[in-house]
């Protein structure tokens, strides 16, 4: 699979590289390019942190609420065989019910801010299909008002879960009626109408999970948590514990009991496989912006709500360098010899790949 050939041979000789040497004392450093897949869990870095720096300008003065929307478990096979269409309509049946509820006078009559993520696991890398959701607390009116909710409350759960299990399955049923996805394996049975039915009719016997919070520690604490996923996948090389005898050890956080931290020990086979089930489809965008944040208009929405607020206009953050950005989170100064902490590394040669190997987007 492309992105764990990406992944093993990240900042190895196998990507090529620089040699580097020192301007005083001429030291020599090997500097190996990384991948870039965005799933890789040593990569993108500090596109995440531009990434945190544009969001948190955009912040507005309000309340925000966390809300996720999870797909039942039924679903995992059907998702597996077709990941850019089931996360597709998932993403569309999210923003249509938030867009409604936003736009609907007895909650708020107006056009939200809203920011959706895709989370496609478990603390176990279990197939288990979410999406989280950042939401301004308010509305931004026709009449250009700022329309506010009530007090720690955005939206009814209960009402939310029906209409969001509605709107998905009849975007599901239409694609398999007109047969736009791909049955295979356990999946066959839904080529015929009858069997179509009866899924249909078990999905919406279900009550649908969806999860609402006020977040009473503000925005910036739930944008740190949503950062974390944008550009990497399931696991972080710090989750990661043993790998010998053919298996893999990683941590997990057992939420059943009290939310301890154990440790998981999968097959090597095992474990690539539910890590692979996570690689989103090439193209496919994890992270969306509906509303306000739409961005088609973003710039002058987000304009008229900073003058419904009376608070300046957001304005995008400075790009940061790979340098500045290593000086001031990392405190490391990348050009700096490390041998003789006087002198700056400069390259002095190029690294070809160990074989041709195209880096991914």
């Amino acid at each position: 699979m492309r992105a764990l050939r990406a992944i093993e041979g990240c900042r190895t000789p196998a990507l090529g590289g620089q040699l580097q040497q020192c301007s005083h004392c001429a030291a020599q450093q090997y500097r190996y390019h990384s991948c870039r897949n965005r799933h890789c869990p040593k990569c993108q870095t500090l596109a995440t942190q531009r990434w945190l720096a544009a969001r948190r300008a955009e912040l507005l003065p309000v309340p925000y609420f966390h809300l996720v929307f999870t797909l039942p478990h039924e679903l995992n096979p059907l998702a597996q065989g077709n990941p850019c269409a089931l996360y597709g309509l998932l993403f569309a049946a999210v923003s249509k019910t938030l867009l409604e509820f936003g736009a609907n006078p007895r909650w708020l009559g107006g056009q939200i801010a809203a920011s959706l993520l895709l989370h496609t696991w478990s603390q176990t890398l279990i197939h288990h299909i979410h999406l989280h959701c950042l939401v301004a607390g308010g509305a931004l009116g026709e009449d250009g008002r700022w329309i506010s909710p009530r007090r720690g409350f955005l939206f009814p759960v209960q009402a939310l879960s029906s209409v969001f299990r509605g709107k998905f399955l009849a975007l599901l049923r239409t694609w398999l009626a007109q047969g736009r996805l791909k049955l295979a394996g356990s999946t066959s049975a839904l080529a015929q109408p009858c069997a179509q039915r009866q899924f249909l009719a078990t999905l919406y016997a279900k009550d649908w999970v969806v999860y609402a919070k006020h977040s009473l520690a503000g925005p910036q604490q739930a944008l740190d948590y949503l950062s974390r996923y944008t550009y990497k996948s399931a696991l972080s090389n710090e989750r990661l514990r043993t790998a010998e005898h053919d298996h893999v050890g990683f941590t997990y956080r057992d939420r059943a009991h009290g939310n301890r931290r154990k440790i998981m020990r999968l097959p090597a086979q095992q474990f690539l496989e539910r890590f692979a089930v996570h690689v989103l489809p090439r193209g496919f965008m994890r992270v969306r912006h509906i509303g306000l944040l739409a961005n088609r208009h973003k710039r002058t929405l987000l304009a008229h709500a900073a003058a419904a607020l009376s608070i300046p206009a957001p304005q995008p953050p400075p790009v940061e360098s790979a340098h500045a950005f290593c000086l001031r989170v990392l405190h490391l100064d990348i050009t700096l010899c490390p041998a003789c902490r006087i002198g700056r590394l400069v390259p002095v040669a190029s690294i070809p790949p160990a074989h041709r190997q195209r880096a991914p987007p």
